[in-house]
């Protein structure tokens, strides 16, 4: 039994031919990672902000900076869909998670969750 015809072409290429070949979804799952960490030190920072603002804001800063590093390792960006749509989404999700930063962080402290 001989091997298929693509097994054989893959081991004569560089990895980077077998990776611009067939990427499958890994740079999407790269980006997403990022993002996500970028996310959870942006929450966390938020929860910290509120007992010590200087170690909150550093942390909110850092997660900025990850942020950034993952939007340059995605590589050259190809336009998929209209900008002007997803400019709206950033703007209205960056102005919600902003007023429920304001809202935690002059809140009155006492949860309404919390029983009596």
């Amino acid at each position: 039994m001989t091997p298929a015809k693509g097994a054989e072409d893959a081991h004569a290429m560089s990895p980077e031919e077998v990776e611009d070949m067939d990427p499958g979804l890994a740079r999407e799952r790269t980006e997403l990672a990022w993002t996500r960490t970028a996310i959870s030190l942006a929450a966390l920072g938020g929860a910290i902000l509120k007992q010590t603002p200087a170690v909150g804001v550093l942390v909110l800063a850092t997660s900025a900076l990850v942020w950034g590093i993952g939007r340059l390792a995605r590589g050259p960006v190809r336009p998929e869909a209209d900008d002007r749509r997803l400019l709206l989404i950033t703007i209205v999700v960056t102005g919600v998670s902003l007023v429920a930063l304001a809202v935690a962080l002059l809140g009155s402290g006492k949860s309404p969750l919390t029983p009596q």
